[in-house]
């Protein structure tokens, strides 16, 4: 009989201050790689074993890029770093008082915490919306949905029913920001390119994306300019876009949108909004609006000395740029962990702390072929080049220069033969649906 596997965490004190970083996102990953080189013990918790670049999830999600060309394991990225230990593992609670986390596999001591657990999709508390829609935050989720975008094409081909047909190949994305708008793109450009090659049999004029969006107007965190550009561009390729209308309900089939209309599909991805990831265990009147932990100018978390939180999870409050909290993207995120990495440094040393400043470098998004908007510093410019400008910037932020080289030849592979290679469905049929509903 095989023994019971007992867990723990097997690391060794060092008689050197140890920093727990729970999270190996943007944020947690800059401040693992700088505090390379000091005095100390870094630990990376995380429930994957690999980083994960998400903003081009999407492109999983539609056949553009490998899984293998946004993800980067951590023990190869710090694997020369000494003195650094990564566990695969979830944190389940904080013991501020007694400098200790609880964990999925066993309890460890910390000196300094970083709390850098990130976001999770928010459905603003619409239960139906959430067991029925498809999210896009990790890895897993892109290739799910990578999955269940072609399972539905093959399903529709075993149909006569028109209704039926229709509810596999419509798509409904919610959410006009980035995410949104470049999936949404994405997907017109297989519905144009790639899918009446593969599925001649049918006809795809019935393929209807839908792009909803609660505001007046797409980008909200982009200029207008960007905004109505994003949306003239949508519209010519076809993309059918609902401003100024929320989902009030979907049981898997039907949508229901807030000014009455119903949409027949299959498939409802959710790209509306994220909220905070915290760790329980701390004060829960620290916990604020968007479920975000509120931080002082140092990131460090209101009523402990010695716990930081960085990223999606923490708001800081105090900023006049910033009222409501930095935006919940890559750059403040990294920005963060690199200040908290020299601040926990400066403690330690016994100097100064330095406060944060978030420094813009602007917003860009995607909308397909030689189509981008981007925001930098007061410049604004559409089309081609900001497309080119896009692609420059998320290649060279990438993770790993195998990485980089990847989805670089996976990109001009797909502009000059106006293909994409991945479209593959892998993994269990969790997307599976009856066969009696598509049988002719």
């Amino acid at each position: 009989m095989p023994k019971l596997i007992t867990t723990r965490t097997r690391i060794a004190d060092l008689g050197k201050p140890r920093i727990v970083v729970i999270g190996g996102g943007f944020g947690g990953l800059e401040v693992v790689k700088s505090l390379k080189g000091h005095h100390v013990q870094v630990v990376l918790f995380d429930k994957s074993n690999h980083h994960t670049f998400q903003p081009l999830l999407y492109q999983v999600a539609t056949s553009g890029l490998e899984t293998n060309s946004i993800v980067a394991p951590f023990r190869k990225l710090f694997g020369n770093q000494a003195d650094f230990y990564f566990r695969l593992g979830e944190v389940k609670n904080i013991k501020p008082e007694e400098n200790y986390i609880e964990t999925s596999i066993g309890s460890i001591k910390y000196d300094y915490l970083v709390i850098a657990s990130g976001a999770t999709t928010n459905y603003y508390g619409m239960s139906e919306v959430e067991k029925h829609a498809s999210s896009m935050k990790n890895i897993v989720d892109a290739t799910k949905l990578r999955n269940k975008i072609i399972r539905q094409l093959e399903y529709a081909l075993l149909t006569s029913d028109d209704e039926v047909m229709n509810s596999l190949m419509d798509f409904v994305i919610v959410g006009g920001g980035p995410t949104g708008v470049e999936l949404a793109g994405a997907l017109t450009e297989l519905k144009k390119n790639v899918f009446p090659k593969d599925y001649k049999e049918l006809d795809m004029r019935q393929m209807d994306i839908h792009l909803i969006e609660a505001s007046p107007r797409l980008l909200n965190g982009m200029s207008d300019q960007a905004g109505k550009k994003a949306f003239d561009f949508l519209t010519e390729m076809g993309v059918k876009v609902h401003l100024g209308t929320a989902v009030k309900s979907y049981d898997g089939y039907e949508v229901v949108l807030s000014n009455g209309e119903k949409l027949i599909s299959r498939s409802l991805i959710w790209a509306a909004g994220v909220k905070g990831n915290p760790i329980d265990g701390l004060n829960a009147e620290i916990i604020t609006r968007g479920n975000r932990i509120q931080v002082d100018q140092f990131n460090r978390v209101k009523g402990y000395e010695n716990i930081f939180a960085i990223g999606d999870v923490a708001v800081m409050e105090g900023d006049t740029k910033f009222p409501k909290g930095h935006p919940q993207m890559a750059p403040p995120a990294q920005q963060q962990g690199k200040l908290v990495a020299k601040n926990i440094s400066n403690i330690i040393r016994k100097k100064p702390l330095k406060p944060f400043h978030y420094f813009d470098k602007g917003s860009m998004a995607t909308i397909g072929r030689n189509k981008a908007v981007v925001d930098i510093k007061g410049i604004r410019f559409q089309g081609i080049f900001a497309w080119y400008v896009w692609m420059f910037v998320h290649l060279m932020s990438i993770v790993g220069f195998r990485n980089k080289v990847f989805t670089f030849f996976s990109w001009m592979w797909n502009y000059f033969s106006y293909d994409r290679s991945n479209r593959l469905i892998i993994g269990r049929n969790e997307e599976k649906i009856m066969l009696d509903e598509v049988k002719p």
